[in-house]
């Protein structure tokens, strides 16, 4: 019985592997990250391919169409990690809309603008949610720790012309 829970542990981890392996032929890609009991969960969301452009200025972020909407796959995850050449660029805390009623201190992917609160349809990667949260000191510190990789993360994209200035 041992033997077989270890051999089902491992095919599933292995299973896991491949399906992100098979993205890093994208060196931009992102990871939801799901907790259940001791298991965290890792699936792959998208990739840059799946990327139009981001709006540096309004932090839009335009996906091409998918054959299974972006915000019903973001649902059931905690965490959304984006990697850059297998390497950890940053985390988002969460995915949220606007009727969400948490508050984030660090990076969040919105469904809507929380500037006009319009649920346009739109995503966007926001420093803190909701955003009257932006000039407390935990954002501020968060901003910081996360300058360096969001300027790797910006010049990746205008590396690929997928940066909108």
């Amino acid at each position: 019985m041992m033997a077989i829970a270890i051999t089902s542990i491992t095919m599933t981890a292995c299973s896991q592997d491949k399906e992100v392996e098979k993205f890093h032929k994208a060196p931009l890609y992102a990871c939801g990250i799901s907790h259940s009991g001791t298991n965290t969960n890792h699936e792959v969301l998208f990739s840059e391919a799946d990327i139009e452009w981001f709006d540096v200025d309004t932090r839009e972020i335009i996906f091409r169409n998918m054959s299974v909407p972006l915000y019903k796959r973001l649902q059931p995850f905690n965490e959304i990690e984006f990697y850059l050449d297998d390497s950890n660029l940053f985390v988002v805390s969460s995915f949220v809309g606007l009727w969400d009623n948490r508050i984030y201190d660090n990076l969040v992917l919105c469904y809507g603008n929380q500037e006009s609160t319009n649920i346009d349809g739109k995503y966007y990667l926001y420093d803190s949610y909701p955003l009257q949260y932006l000039d407390s000191d935990a954002v501020k510190v968060n901003q910081q720790k996360n300058a360096s990789q969001w300027e790797l993360f910006t010049t990746y994209l205008e590396s690929k012309g997928k940066l909108k200035k």
